[in-house]
């Protein structure tokens, strides 16, 4: 049996002129998202893509969701095969390709995950659980691209 949930969110977005050449519009990328209960985040564009690069971008937040997914369902899996993680850190990667035409999309994420846990004779398992982590990863499986994983994991 599957179960199904709704996720929310709010766009506000209000045009701003940004250019004194009113021949040639040129619309702010800046606006906000509201989730209920949450604090609005401030977006724009990304600055390759004449954004406020002080801003958070859609390409920033996809990457942190999948990494911060992949974390979550890496501490499940390690939960329910009797690993204590100690600490995890991550410094992922995604490589953006934009087409002559303006399209483009993510064609690799690569995640670099380094964990370190209290039993070293785990260490082994404690990285092929890293494949177990994707698989259940929800933002992973709606990725249509390669995430890659070069996991590292040391013991106390």
């Amino acid at each position: 049996m599957s179960f199904k949930h709704l996720f929310k969110i709010q766009l506000s977005w209000t045009s701003k002129q940004n250019s004194a050449d009113s021949s040639k519009r040129f619309y702010s990328k800046s606006h906000q998202i509201q989730i209920e209960g949450k604090p609005f985040l401030d977006i724009s564009a990304a600055k390759a893509f004449k954004g406020d690069p002080e801003l958070y971008n859609p390409e920033d937040l996809l990457l942190s969701s999948l990494v911060s997914c992949h974390m979550m369902s890496y501490l499940y899996v390690c939960s329910q095969n009797g690993i204590e993680v100690l600490e995890y850190s991550d410094n992922a990667e995604a490589t953006l390709e934009v087409n002559p035409d303006g399209s483009g999309r993510f064609v690799e994420v690569k995640l670099f995950p380094k964990v370190k846990i209290s039993n070293p004779d785990q260490i082994e398992l404690a990285l092929d659980l890293h494949f177990k982590a994707n698989q259940l990863c929800f933002i992973a499986n709606s990725c249509n691209f390669p995430i890659l994983h070069e996991a590292s994991c040391d013991a106390v």
